[in-house]
């Protein structure tokens, strides 16, 4: 009877408290408490899991999506370290000041809103200092350039240089062979050469080196390596009131640079306008030229002449044969030389972006490394030069400079970093008798002959 009296209670007890069976039971009276008390309410606090770490964050993120962010955080200023596409505590970091800079909260993930705005600030930021990737013209070597800072371009058989026209920013990519270099022989090298060099930062490791303080009251950065006994070095050299517009732009090609890139480089998009430099070679209007800069045009432009029509090509040797009419006061050029070794003078007219827009016929120095068929030319002549002329010692015809893209992959013997060749006269002269050209030019002065050559494509 005591037992069935005690389920008795239970199941009154569960029913006026108005429970069902599996639910949490009121708790038994105390002993001494009256059974009219009501029971006191229990408080409870919902378990929440904890968020992810923004590292842990950024972990899910795609590595070719972190290279992105990373190089836009760059841009804006607020990271500085290598573009590896790695999540790391100082990506996570720099999206925090970024932030906070723009008034969020600084959580170190950015939401899509954040992020848009980000790219688009970063964006326009490339746009207006005319960030390119470009090919080295000596070396081959790859590299990120602000082209509107640094438009004046220069090379030579030991690298180029690129400035501004005042001189207060200035990029110089040099290549040199060294018997069994190592980055901190290297290193020790660049740190005192040339003197006066302050260096206020160093890291070096086993396959590159980076240095970074003040020359001249300038600062700089450097990154150097080597494959074999070649060795290449970057360095930006800027003013200290540029450093604002500057200092972004030096982790962006600091991170861009590919000192020997594997492989084939494809070869750049071609530009809506091109400009290359012709030879008048007869008195009824036949010029030769760059096949490249003319095949695709949509109209091509003799300056002072009009319309120039394509008559032939030459693919074998990259030459084309264009010819003007109605032309008058023309000089066609004397054809008569021979192969040229040794010292060169190419006769030709820049690129417009060159100098400053000036269509002046100028002459530069090169070097033919060979005698007979297309030869090397080292170095390279500016853009717009392609299809100069060249004048041997004695000032006769020599041949015809092309600009090609580098050679970064090949035999074991190819010239390294060849980007011009030389087209021997016996070729010139057979590709234009072959298409029914008079070659009755007299005139010695290669100057005389050579007119700008514009191709306009969509």
């Amino acid at each position: 009877m005591r037992s069935l009296s005690a389920a008795t209670w239970m199941s009154a007890a569960l029913l006026l408290a108005g429970s069902p069976a599996l639910a949490q039971m009121t708790p038994p009276l105390a002993v001494g408490a009256r059974a009219d008390t009501k029971p006191k309410s229990v408080a409870t606090v919902p378990i929440r899991p904890a968020a992810p770490a923004p590292v842990d964050t950024a972990n899910t993120m795609t590595q070719a999506d972190r290279l992105v962010l990373q190089s836009d955080l760059a841009w804006v200023g607020q990271y500085n370290g290598a573009i590896t596409g790695d999540a790391s505590e100082r990506m996570v970091n720099a999206v925090k000041e970024y932030q906070k800079l723009k008034g969020g909260n600084p959580t170190g993930v950015l939401t899509p809103q954040e992020r848009a705005v980000l790219a688009d600030t970063a964006r326009r930021k490339q746009e207006s200092v005319g960030w390119k990737t470009i090919t080295d013209p000596v070396s081959g070597a790859r590299l990120g350039l602000p082209t509107r800072l640094v438009p004046q371009q220069v090379s030579d058989a030991n690298g180029s240089k690129w400035s501004s026209p005042d001189g207060s920013v200035q990029v110089q990519l040099s290549r040199r062979k060294e018997a069994n270099p190592t980055t901190a022989a290297l290193a020790d090298r660049e740190k005192t050469d040339p003197p006066g060099r302050v260096v206020n930062y160093a890291v070096v490791k086993p396959d590159f080196f980076v240095l970074s303080g003040l020359q001249d009251q300038k600062k700089f950065y450097i990154r150097g390596t080597f494959k074999g006994d070649e060795v290449r070095v970057l360095t930006m050299l800027y003013d200290q009131t540029t450093e604002g517009t500057v200092a972004p732009i030096v982790i962006a090609m600091s991170s861009a640079f590919t000192p020997f890139p594997a492989g084939i480089a494809a070869p750049p998009p071609r530009r809506s306008v091109d400009y290359g430099t012709g030879i008048v070679v007869s008195e009824d209007g036949a010029i030769i030229a760059d096949r490249d800069v003319t095949d695709g045009c949509l109209a091509i432009t003799i300056p002072n002449f009009g319309h120039a029509e394509r008559i032939a090509e030459d693919k074998q040797h990259g030459l084309v044969l264009l010819r003007i009419y109605g032309g008058r006061g023309l000089k066609p050029l004397a054809l008569d030389g021979g192969s040229a070794s040794g010292n060169v003078e190419l006769v030709g007219i820049a690129d417009p972006q060159s100098q400053g827009g000036a269509a002046a016929v100028t002459g530069v120095k090169a070097q033919v490394a060979g005698g007979t068929g297309d030869a090397a030319l080292a170095p390279p002549p500016a853009f717009g030069f392609s299809g100069a002329a060249a004048r041997d010692a004695s000032g006769k015809f020599a041949g015809i400079a092309l600009l090609k893209q580098a050679v970064v992959a090949g035999p074991a013997n190819a010239p390294a970093g060849t980007q011009a060749v030389l087209v021997a006269p016996d070729a010139v002269r057979g590709f234009l008798t072959g298409h029914g050209v008079t070659l009755d030019g007299k005139s010695s002065d290669p100057k005389a002959a050579a007119v700008r050559v514009i191709c306009v494509r969509k």
